[in-house]
């Protein structure tokens, strides 16, 4: 298939399909997600988003999002400022 093949022109009309309601669109065609199919269901994140994920506990979760709606910043300012407080007496990671 060569890089000038039209045949990957989308036909959709999408002012139609915007102007549509969900009323209006049919699903028939995408199985229901069932009980099974949840009890089945794992969760998947990527191993580069997975190394960045901290678990707080609730109590402190509520805390920061009762300060600041942009309680992750505020978390991450709180971090930094630990660590840069105690950058002389906390040992790299890789040492």
């Amino acid at each position: 298939m060569s890089g000038n093949d039209s045949s990957n022109i989308s036909r959709t009309d999408w002012a139609a399909l915007e102007a549509m309601t969900d009323e209006e669109i049919d699903y028939s065609d995408i199985p229901p997600l069932t009980e099974a199919f949840f009890e089945k269901a794992t969760l998947r994140i990527p191993a580069n988003q997975a190394r960045n994920l901290v678990q707080l506990e609730p109590d402190m979760m509520t805390w920061f999002q009762a300060q600041s709606s942009d309680y992750k910043a505020l978390i991450n300012l709180i971090l930094r400022r630990h660590i840069e407080a105690n950058r002389d007496t906390v040992p790299p990671a890789n040492s």
